[in-house]
């Protein structure tokens, strides 16, 4: 298996389990993940947020770990990178306004390198103009923005751990898909495991 470089897109309140685990396995398999986050440098921390479902009419917030950054955003050139991650939480919201976040992600699709992006992850891929004829499982909030955006959003299942996969990218609706959306990326980027 040849190693892929990875561009993992993070934010402050970034979904602690959604940043945490995806880059930790990606490394573990032996893939180069860089996370980065506007505006901070390689050694900067950004602040998590551990989403849970307690059954309250919307998942609950708590603090969660402070996650270290191993890149720079302001010095990645996209074209260097062969996949994307984008994690949920709250940072999407507003990391789709930014202009150069637009533009990675949109490097990504134009070049149909894969994509992946889990729980409120497509705002950024919506906000980019990427998702026109996509078929998308978003956290559910989100689905407005992916049918606005031009896709298709598809409901999770009841217990929110399934994945989908429309080409190159690969969408979860929260944390509990990371089974099936983490099965899916490493399949799309032909990734092999052996039992």
């Amino acid at each position: 298996m040849a190693a892929k470089k990875i561009l993992m897109l993070v934010g402050d309140f970034v979904e602690d389990y959604e940043v945490m685990v995806p880059f930790q396995m990606l490394l573990m398999v032996g893939h180069d993940v860089s996370a980065v986050c506007p505006d901070k440098k390689a050694g900067d921390t950004v602040a998590t947020a551990i989403h849970d479902f307690e059954g309250h009419q919307t998942y609950s917030e708590k603090p969660g770990h402070n996650f270290r950054l191993n890149a720079t955003f302001d010095e990645i050139d996209a074209a260097s990178f062969d996949a994307l991650v984008i994690p949920g939480g709250r940072a999407p919201e507003y990391l789709r306004l930014n202009g150069k976040v637009l533009d990675v992600v949109r490097h990504f699709a134009d070049n149909d390198k894969p994509i992946a992006a889990i729980c409120h992850g497509p705002q950024i891929l919506a906000a980019a103009g990427v998702l026109k004829g996509k078929t998308v499982c978003p956290y559910p909030a989100v689905g407005p923005e992916v049918v606005i955006g031009g896709g298709e959003s598809i409901p999770p299942s009841d217990t929110f751990d399934n994945a989908h996969v429309d080409g190159k990218l690969v969408t979860g609706p929260a944390w509990p898909a990371h089974p099936a959306w983490i099965r899916s990326f490493l399949e799309v980027l032909g990734t092999k495991i052996e039992p």
